[in-house]
């Protein structure tokens, strides 16, 4: 299956940010327009793949909300977002995030020691994102049940796994090779 997704990420562009080489697709970046039949798609994979014996399902701002909106749909489950803007909420959690182009703080909001969670984002490739986020909803007592990235892209998923002893259910496998997303494997395969 996944022959939509696969079909966007192959025809995706590459934009050069220093030495990273960063893919624009719908899936990562909202651009260009998704068709509903894609999140459709990935939604189904994650309903098969993931555990969802789940309270809540997360997702990280911006990338993973429209990914957690088709999962919450498909399956009645509540998600909540981890923003890169400060509420100043009680028990709000402050998170330091660095990746491959970047780093903010990320702020975590209605999350509860206890809680089972399926934590999704769009993309691993460094690794820091995740690495900083698992770190910090362990640290609040919350069961991670899942941690879905659609796209591992290079040694991101190895990181996290190596960083924090999680698993990350990766979607797609892919590299960028002479200007190109090449597909490496898929969750299907």
């Amino acid at each position: 299956m996944l022959k939509e997704v696969i079909k966007s990420l192959e025809t995706s562009p590459i934009v050069k940010k220093g030495d990273y080489n960063y893919f624009v697709n719908p899936i990562s970046d909202g651009v260009p327009a998704m068709n509903p039949s894609m999140l459709r798609e990935l939604a189904r994979v994650v309903y098969k793949y993931a555990d969802l014996n789940i309270d809540k399902i997360v997702a990280v701002e911006a990338m993973g909300i429209h990914l957690a909106t088709a999962l919450s749909l498909a399956t009645d489950i509540p998600f909540v977002v981890i923003r890169k803007r400060q509420y100043g909420l009680p028990g709000e959690t402050e998170v330091y995030q660095k990746t491959g182009y970047g780093s903010s703080n990320l702020y975590v909001n209605d999350l509860h020691e206890g809680e089972r969670i399926l934590l999704i984002d769009d993309v691993v490739s460094t690794g820091g994102t995740l690495v900083a986020l698992i770190r910090t909803l362990t640290d609040m007592g919350l069961d991670l049940k899942s941690v879905v990235a659609i796209i591992d892209k290079g040694e991101g998923r190895n990181i996290v796994k190596r960083e924090t002893g999680v698993d990350v259910l990766s979607i797609v496998k892919l590299d960028v090779i002479d200007g190109k997303v090449v597909i490496e494997s898929t969750i299907e395969d």
